[in-house]
Protein backbone atom coordinates (compact mmCIF):
# COMPACT_ATOMS: atom_id res chain seq x y z
CA UNK A 1 0.00 0.00 0.00
CA UNK A 2 2.71 2.36 0.83
CA UNK A 3 4.79 1.96 -2.67
CA UNK A 4 1.45 2.07 -4.38
CA UNK A 5 0.86 5.87 -2.96
CA UNK A 6 4.77 7.16 -3.24
CA UNK A 7 3.70 6.24 -7.18
CA UNK A 8 1.02 7.75 -7.04
CA UNK A 9 2.62 10.61 -6.08
CA UNK A 10 5.04 10.79 -8.57
CA UNK A 11 2.89 10.23 -11.56
CA UNK A 12 1.10 13.63 -10.36
CA UNK A 13 4.26 14.85 -9.90
CA UNK A 14 5.03 14.20 -13.41
CA UNK A 15 1.41 15.36 -15.02
CA UNK A 16 1.68 18.41 -13.19
CA UNK A 17 5.32 18.71 -14.79
CA UNK A 18 3.77 18.35 -18.30
CA UNK A 19 1.30 20.94 -18.19
CA UNK A 20 3.91 23.10 -17.02
CA UNK A 21 5.78 22.32 -20.19
CA UNK A 22 3.23 22.72 -22.75
CA UNK A 23 4.16 24.72 -25.44
CA UNK A 24 2.39 28.74 -25.00
CA UNK A 25 0.24 28.05 -28.28
CA UNK A 26 -1.24 25.36 -27.09
CA UNK A 27 -2.43 27.21 -23.45
CA UNK A 28 -5.93 28.93 -23.78
CA UNK A 29 -6.85 31.53 -21.99
CA UNK A 30 -10.45 33.42 -21.43
CA UNK A 31 -10.71 36.81 -22.51
CA UNK A 32 -13.06 39.79 -23.35
CA UNK A 33 -14.53 39.68 -26.86
CA UNK A 34 -13.80 43.32 -28.16
CA UNK A 35 -17.10 44.06 -28.74
CA UNK A 36 -18.48 43.30 -25.30
CA UNK A 37 -18.98 45.66 -23.04
CA UNK A 38 -17.50 44.85 -19.37
CA UNK A 39 -19.74 48.01 -17.58
CA UNK A 40 -23.33 46.93 -18.97
CA UNK A 41 -25.67 50.48 -19.73
CA UNK A 42 -28.54 48.47 -17.63
CA UNK A 43 -26.04 47.67 -14.68
CA UNK A 44 -24.40 51.51 -14.76
CA UNK A 45 -28.08 52.51 -14.58
CA UNK A 46 -29.26 50.71 -12.10
CA UNK A 47 -26.28 52.01 -9.67
CA UNK A 48 -26.75 55.40 -10.26
CA UNK A 49 -30.62 54.69 -9.20
CA UNK A 50 -29.69 53.25 -6.40
CA UNK A 51 -27.14 56.11 -5.55
CA UNK A 52 -29.86 58.75 -6.35
CA UNK A 53 -33.25 57.73 -5.63
CA UNK A 54 -32.73 56.03 -2.17
CA UNK A 55 -31.42 59.15 -1.17
CA UNK A 56 -34.70 61.16 -3.01
CA UNK A 57 -37.16 58.94 -2.04
CA UNK A 58 -35.90 57.12 1.45
CA UNK A 59 -38.23 54.49 2.36
CA UNK A 60 -39.81 54.27 -1.02
CA UNK A 61 -37.33 53.84 -2.99
CA UNK A 62 -37.07 49.30 -2.30
CA UNK A 63 -40.65 48.99 -3.52
CA UNK A 64 -40.18 51.56 -6.34
CA UNK A 65 -37.05 49.06 -7.24
CA UNK A 66 -39.04 46.09 -7.74
CA UNK A 67 -41.61 48.27 -10.05
CA UNK A 68 -39.17 49.36 -12.29
CA UNK A 69 -37.31 45.84 -12.40
CA UNK A 70 -40.90 44.02 -13.48
CA UNK A 71 -42.60 43.70 -16.36
CA UNK A 72 -44.59 46.38 -17.97
CA UNK A 73 -48.56 46.00 -17.57
CA UNK A 74 -49.25 47.88 -20.78
CA UNK A 75 -53.07 49.14 -21.36
CA UNK A 76 -55.42 48.85 -24.50
CA UNK A 77 -55.87 52.96 -25.70
CA UNK A 78 -59.08 52.46 -28.06
CA UNK A 79 -59.68 53.39 -31.03
CA UNK A 80 -62.85 55.18 -31.79
CA UNK A 81 -62.22 55.71 -35.19
CA UNK A 82 -62.61 51.51 -35.68
CA UNK A 83 -65.65 49.64 -36.47
CA UNK A 84 -64.04 46.47 -34.79
CA UNK A 85 -66.17 44.72 -31.66
CA UNK A 86 -63.08 44.35 -29.74
CA UNK A 87 -64.17 46.65 -26.68
CA UNK A 88 -66.77 44.21 -26.11
CA UNK A 89 -64.60 41.20 -26.04
CA UNK A 90 -62.00 42.98 -23.93
CA UNK A 91 -64.51 43.36 -21.56
CA UNK A 92 -66.25 39.94 -21.84
CA UNK A 93 -62.30 39.08 -20.71
CA UNK A 94 -62.54 40.97 -17.75
CA UNK A 95 -60.91 44.26 -19.03
CA UNK A 96 -62.18 47.52 -17.39
CA UNK A 97 -61.87 51.23 -18.80
CA UNK A 98 -59.81 52.90 -15.65
CA UNK A 99 -60.57 56.05 -16.98
CA UNK A 100 -64.53 55.74 -16.44
CA UNK A 101 -64.09 53.42 -13.73
CA UNK A 102 -66.79 54.81 -11.13
CA UNK A 103 -64.13 54.11 -8.05
CA UNK A 104 -65.09 55.82 -4.55
CA UNK A 105 -61.91 58.13 -4.90
CA UNK A 106 -62.33 58.62 -1.14
CA UNK A 107 -61.23 54.54 -0.44
CA UNK A 108 -58.12 54.43 1.92
CA UNK A 109 -57.83 51.41 -0.44
CA UNK A 110 -54.47 51.64 -2.27
CA UNK A 111 -55.18 48.96 -5.33
CA UNK A 112 -52.46 49.87 -7.59
CA UNK A 113 -52.24 48.22 -10.90
CA UNK A 114 -49.63 50.54 -12.23
CA UNK A 115 -46.62 52.62 -11.66
CA UNK A 116 -47.27 55.92 -13.11
CA UNK A 117 -43.52 55.87 -13.52
CA UNK A 118 -43.49 54.72 -17.36
CA UNK A 119 -43.61 57.20 -20.06
CA UNK A 120 -45.29 59.81 -17.68
CA UNK A 121 -44.00 59.40 -14.04
CA UNK A 122 -44.61 63.01 -14.14
CA UNK A 123 -46.64 65.71 -15.33
CA UNK A 124 -46.93 69.32 -14.32
CA UNK A 125 -48.93 71.60 -15.79
CA UNK A 126 -48.78 75.31 -16.30
CA UNK A 127 -50.74 77.92 -17.27
CA UNK A 128 -49.72 81.37 -19.48
CA UNK A 129 -50.57 84.86 -18.50
CA UNK A 130 -53.21 84.01 -15.79
CA UNK A 131 -53.32 86.64 -12.91
CA UNK A 132 -54.11 84.88 -9.93
CA UNK A 133 -53.14 81.10 -8.35
CA UNK A 134 -56.34 78.32 -9.00
CA UNK A 135 -56.88 75.01 -9.03
CA UNK A 136 -58.80 73.73 -11.63
CA UNK A 137 -61.92 71.42 -11.59
CA UNK A 138 -61.01 67.89 -12.64
CA UNK A 139 -61.97 67.37 -16.25
CA UNK A 140 -62.15 64.37 -18.26
CA UNK A 141 -62.93 63.57 -21.79
CA UNK A 142 -65.77 61.05 -21.91
CA UNK A 143 -63.80 59.68 -25.34
CA UNK A 144 -60.51 58.67 -24.31
CA UNK A 145 -61.16 54.50 -23.14
CA UNK A 146 -57.72 52.86 -22.04
CA UNK A 147 -58.83 49.38 -21.31
CA UNK A 148 -56.56 46.99 -18.62
CA UNK A 149 -56.52 44.11 -17.04
CA UNK A 150 -57.31 43.49 -13.22
CA UNK A 151 -54.83 43.66 -10.82
CA UNK A 152 -53.12 40.70 -10.39
CA UNK A 153 -54.00 39.42 -14.34
CA UNK A 154 -50.89 38.93 -16.41
CA UNK A 155 -52.79 38.37 -19.48
CA UNK A 156 -51.27 40.02 -22.55
CA UNK A 157 -53.41 41.84 -24.68
CA UNK A 158 -53.32 39.88 -28.58
CA UNK A 159 -52.21 42.11 -31.13
CA UNK A 160 -54.77 44.39 -32.66
CA UNK A 161 -56.87 43.60 -35.59
CA UNK A 162 -57.63 45.99 -38.50
CA UNK A 163 -60.79 46.48 -39.41
CA UNK A 164 -62.33 46.95 -43.13
CA UNK A 165 -60.88 50.15 -43.32
CA UNK A 166 -57.47 48.79 -42.21
CA UNK A 167 -57.76 51.04 -38.89
CA UNK A 168 -56.69 49.18 -35.79
CA UNK A 169 -58.88 48.67 -33.10
CA UNK A 170 -56.20 49.35 -30.00
CA UNK A 171 -53.28 51.02 -29.59
CA UNK A 172 -50.51 49.50 -26.35
CA UNK A 173 -48.39 51.94 -24.71
CA UNK A 174 -47.93 52.08 -20.71
CA UNK A 175 -51.40 52.91 -18.70
CA UNK A 176 -49.84 56.00 -16.95
CA UNK A 177 -49.22 57.58 -20.39
CA UNK A 178 -52.53 58.45 -20.85
CA UNK A 179 -52.15 60.52 -17.50
CA UNK A 180 -50.53 63.60 -19.23
CA UNK A 181 -53.27 63.53 -22.01
CA UNK A 182 -56.06 63.65 -19.29
CA UNK A 183 -54.39 66.08 -17.05
CA UNK A 184 -54.42 68.87 -20.67
CA UNK A 185 -57.75 68.62 -20.54
CA UNK A 186 -58.21 69.37 -24.27
CA UNK A 187 -61.74 70.68 -25.18
CA UNK A 188 -64.11 72.06 -28.03
CA UNK A 189 -62.16 73.37 -30.70
CA UNK A 190 -58.83 73.25 -29.16
CA UNK A 191 -55.75 73.86 -31.00
CA UNK A 192 -52.86 71.85 -29.61
CA UNK A 193 -48.78 71.22 -29.81
CA UNK A 194 -47.44 67.91 -29.46
CA UNK A 195 -43.90 68.85 -29.06
CA UNK A 196 -41.94 65.58 -28.94
CA UNK A 197 -44.52 63.63 -30.36
CA UNK A 198 -42.92 60.24 -31.43
CA UNK A 199 -43.98 57.29 -31.63
CA UNK A 200 -47.71 58.41 -31.52
CA UNK A 201 -49.43 56.87 -28.69
CA UNK A 202 -49.98 60.57 -26.60
CA UNK A 203 -50.80 61.97 -30.11
CA UNK A 204 -53.96 59.48 -30.61
CA UNK A 205 -54.91 59.80 -27.31
CA UNK A 206 -55.85 63.21 -27.43
CA UNK A 207 -57.60 62.85 -31.12
CA UNK A 208 -59.31 60.43 -29.10
CA UNK A 209 -61.28 63.71 -27.65
CA UNK A 210 -62.55 64.45 -30.50
CA UNK A 211 -62.34 68.04 -29.66
CA UNK A 212 -59.11 69.25 -31.27
CA UNK A 213 -59.80 71.56 -34.04
CA UNK A 214 -55.68 71.59 -35.34
CA UNK A 215 -52.81 69.50 -34.19
CA UNK A 216 -49.77 70.03 -34.72
CA UNK A 217 -47.21 67.25 -33.78
CA UNK A 218 -43.40 67.30 -33.81
CA UNK A 219 -40.23 65.72 -33.31
CA UNK A 220 -36.61 66.32 -33.97
CA UNK A 221 -35.81 62.69 -35.39
CA UNK A 222 -36.71 61.68 -39.25
CA UNK A 223 -36.75 58.26 -38.15
CA UNK A 224 -38.66 58.77 -35.57
CA UNK A 225 -41.20 61.09 -37.44
CA UNK A 226 -41.73 57.99 -40.06
CA UNK A 227 -42.51 56.07 -37.62
CA UNK A 228 -45.08 59.02 -35.79
CA UNK A 229 -46.47 59.01 -39.48
CA UNK A 230 -47.42 54.79 -39.98
CA UNK A 231 -48.81 55.28 -36.23
CA UNK A 232 -51.34 57.80 -37.34
CA UNK A 233 -52.20 56.14 -40.56
CA UNK A 234 -52.82 52.87 -39.04
CA UNK A 235 -55.22 54.54 -36.57
CA UNK A 236 -56.90 57.67 -37.79
CA UNK A 237 -59.02 57.85 -40.73
CA UNK A 238 -57.61 60.24 -44.29
CA UNK A 239 -60.39 63.04 -43.66
CA UNK A 240 -58.54 63.26 -40.17
CA UNK A 241 -55.74 63.49 -41.40
CA UNK A 242 -55.55 66.31 -43.94
CA UNK A 243 -53.44 69.86 -43.71
CA UNK A 244 -56.20 71.65 -42.26
CA UNK A 245 -56.88 69.35 -39.10
CA UNK A 246 -53.36 68.00 -38.32
CA UNK A 247 -49.65 68.86 -38.79
CA UNK A 248 -46.84 66.68 -38.93
CA UNK A 249 -43.16 68.08 -38.61
CA UNK A 250 -39.73 67.37 -37.74
CA UNK A 251 -38.38 70.56 -36.36
CA UNK A 252 -36.10 71.07 -33.58
CA UNK A 253 -38.05 71.69 -30.43
CA UNK A 254 -36.43 74.07 -29.07
CA UNK A 255 -36.58 76.62 -31.88
CA UNK A 256 -40.09 76.60 -31.98
CA UNK A 257 -40.74 79.59 -30.20
CA UNK A 258 -39.17 81.45 -33.46
CA UNK A 259 -41.68 79.29 -35.39
CA UNK A 260 -44.86 80.37 -33.95
CA UNK A 261 -45.38 82.36 -31.00
CA UNK A 262 -48.98 82.72 -29.26
CA UNK A 263 -50.71 80.23 -31.27
CA UNK A 264 -51.40 77.26 -29.02
CA UNK A 265 -54.29 76.78 -26.93
CA UNK A 266 -52.99 74.02 -25.40
CA UNK A 267 -49.16 72.33 -25.47
CA UNK A 268 -47.92 68.81 -24.48
CA UNK A 269 -44.02 68.54 -23.75
CA UNK A 270 -43.23 65.02 -23.39
CA UNK A 271 -39.32 65.50 -23.56
CA UNK A 272 -36.84 63.42 -24.10
CA UNK A 273 -35.08 61.76 -20.68
CA UNK A 274 -33.20 59.39 -18.97
CA UNK A 275 -36.61 56.63 -19.30
CA UNK A 276 -35.50 54.91 -16.39
CA UNK A 277 -37.62 51.68 -16.91
CA UNK A 278 -35.83 51.73 -20.28
CA UNK A 279 -32.55 52.00 -19.06
CA UNK A 280 -33.35 49.31 -16.43
CA UNK A 281 -34.21 46.88 -19.49
CA UNK A 282 -32.60 47.69 -22.64
CA UNK A 283 -28.67 47.84 -23.01
CA UNK A 284 -29.71 48.77 -26.41
CA UNK A 285 -30.07 52.29 -27.52
CA UNK A 286 -29.49 52.96 -23.60
CA UNK A 287 -28.60 56.65 -22.56
CA UNK A 288 -26.21 55.25 -19.41
CA UNK A 289 -24.42 54.01 -22.11
CA UNK A 290 -20.54 54.80 -21.96
CA UNK A 291 -20.30 57.15 -25.44
CA UNK A 292 -23.66 58.95 -24.30
CA UNK A 293 -22.45 60.32 -21.30
CA UNK A 294 -22.58 63.87 -22.51
CA UNK A 295 -25.92 63.11 -24.02
CA UNK A 296 -27.16 62.27 -20.60
CA UNK A 297 -25.81 65.26 -18.81
CA UNK A 298 -27.08 67.50 -20.85
CA UNK A 299 -30.90 66.00 -20.87
CA UNK A 300 -31.96 68.86 -17.90
CA UNK A 301 -30.65 71.46 -20.19
CA UNK A 302 -32.50 69.96 -23.52
CA UNK A 303 -35.51 69.69 -21.40
CA UNK A 304 -35.90 73.75 -20.23
CA UNK A 305 -35.21 74.64 -23.69
CA UNK A 306 -37.91 72.36 -24.51
CA UNK A 307 -40.33 72.99 -22.18
CA UNK A 308 -39.85 77.38 -22.74
CA UNK A 309 -40.70 76.85 -26.77
CA UNK A 310 -43.35 75.36 -25.65
CA UNK A 311 -44.78 78.15 -23.09
CA UNK A 312 -43.51 80.55 -25.49
CA UNK A 313 -45.81 78.82 -28.61
CA UNK A 314 -48.82 78.69 -26.07
CA UNK A 315 -51.33 82.03 -26.51
CA UNK A 316 -52.33 83.90 -23.42
CA UNK A 317 -54.49 81.92 -21.27
CA UNK A 318 -53.13 78.04 -22.76
CA UNK A 319 -51.92 75.27 -20.81
CA UNK A 320 -48.63 73.86 -21.22
CA UNK A 321 -48.07 70.35 -19.63
CA UNK A 322 -44.79 68.97 -19.10
CA UNK A 323 -44.55 65.51 -18.76
CA UNK A 324 -41.30 62.97 -18.69
CA UNK A 325 -40.83 59.23 -17.91
CA UNK A 326 -38.20 59.53 -15.01
CA UNK A 327 -38.07 60.25 -11.32
CA UNK A 328 -35.37 62.52 -11.66
CA UNK A 329 -35.92 65.72 -9.80
CA UNK A 330 -33.42 67.67 -11.77
CA UNK A 331 -35.64 66.01 -14.85
CA UNK A 332 -38.79 67.23 -13.23
CA UNK A 333 -39.32 69.81 -10.71
CA UNK A 334 -35.62 71.27 -11.70
CA UNK A 335 -36.56 71.94 -15.36
CA UNK A 336 -39.82 73.44 -14.45
CA UNK A 337 -39.38 76.06 -11.77
CA UNK A 338 -36.00 76.48 -13.89
CA UNK A 339 -38.18 77.48 -17.15
CA UNK A 340 -40.76 79.47 -15.60
CA UNK A 341 -38.39 81.85 -14.16
CA UNK A 342 -37.06 82.11 -17.70
CA UNK A 343 -40.03 82.60 -19.07
CA UNK A 344 -40.97 85.76 -16.84
CA UNK A 345 -37.20 86.98 -16.96
CA UNK A 346 -36.67 86.72 -21.23
CA UNK A 347 -39.96 87.01 -22.66
CA UNK A 348 -42.50 88.88 -20.23
CA UNK A 349 -44.17 85.69 -19.43
CA UNK A 350 -46.10 84.99 -16.43
CA UNK A 351 -47.04 81.85 -15.26
CA UNK A 352 -49.58 79.66 -13.03
CA UNK A 353 -48.40 76.05 -12.12
CA UNK A 354 -51.62 74.12 -11.68
CA UNK A 355 -52.59 71.92 -9.02
CA UNK A 356 -53.30 68.07 -10.30
CA UNK A 357 -54.34 66.87 -6.86
CA UNK A 358 -58.54 65.89 -8.41
CA UNK A 359 -56.31 63.83 -11.52
CA UNK A 360 -54.42 62.31 -8.33
CA UNK A 361 -57.51 61.63 -6.18
CA UNK A 362 -59.43 60.07 -9.12
CA UNK A 363 -56.79 57.64 -10.34
CA UNK A 364 -55.06 56.99 -6.87
CA UNK A 365 -56.67 53.43 -7.00
CA UNK A 366 -55.23 52.32 -9.85
CA UNK A 367 -51.87 54.10 -9.98
CA UNK A 368 -49.55 54.79 -7.24
CA UNK A 369 -48.51 58.36 -7.20
CA UNK A 370 -45.33 60.17 -6.30
CA UNK A 371 -45.78 62.40 -2.94
CA UNK A 372 -46.30 66.02 -4.09
CA UNK A 373 -43.89 68.17 -5.55
CA UNK A 374 -43.45 71.27 -3.99
CA UNK A 375 -42.22 74.34 -6.21
CA UNK A 376 -40.35 77.22 -5.00
CA UNK A 377 -42.60 80.01 -3.92
CA UNK A 378 -40.90 82.25 -5.67
CA UNK A 379 -41.72 80.51 -8.97
CA UNK A 380 -45.30 78.49 -8.63
CA UNK A 381 -46.71 82.42 -7.45
CA UNK A 382 -45.45 84.07 -10.15
CA UNK A 383 -47.85 86.75 -11.61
Amino acid sequence: MALFLGISRVLFRSVKDLRLLTAKRHRVKGKWATTRPKHLPTRLALQHFDATYSVQLGQLWPSVRVALLSERKYGALFNNFSNNPDLEKLQAQGCRDFISNREDPTSSEHNSEFGAEEDSSSVSTVRSHIDSQQQSPLWLSPNIKCLVFPRGDITRFKPARPDKFSLLSYYLMDAASVLPCLALAVQKNHTVLDLCAAPGGKALALLQTQSVRFLCVNDSSVSRTSRLKRVLHSYIPKPLLTDDKLRITSFDGTMWGEIERNSFDRVLVDVPCTTDRHSLMEDDNNIFSRSRVGERRSLPQLQVELLLAGIIAACPGGEILYSTCTLSLNQNQGVVEQAIQLAEENHGIQLQVVSLRPLVQKFRNTFHFAPDLHLDESTSHCR
